[in-house]
């Protein structure tokens, strides 16, 4: 009977560690999904920096601006 009780624990305390385990496994992809779209989104805000100094740039090249004055 206690031998029945200790195999009974080891299950289900093994069943709890695999739940578990799961369970940050699949909060790891979570997080790993939200610092891809994290990145990408730094990116495209990145590029919408860089076009809009080299608009500026271009526009301050331009004859008859007041900036060149």
């Amino acid at each position: 009977m206690k031998t029945l009780f200790v195999a009974a624990a080891i299950i289900v305390l093994a069943g709890c560690g695999v739940e578990s385990l799961s369970t940050a496994v699949t909060a790891a992809s979570i997080k790993a999904k939200e610092i891809e779209e994290a990145k990408k989104a730094q990116e495209r805000a990145q590029q919408k920096i860089d076009q809009a100094t080299q608009l500026m740039q271009q526009r301050a090249q331009q004859p008859g601006n007041d900036a060149t004055r």
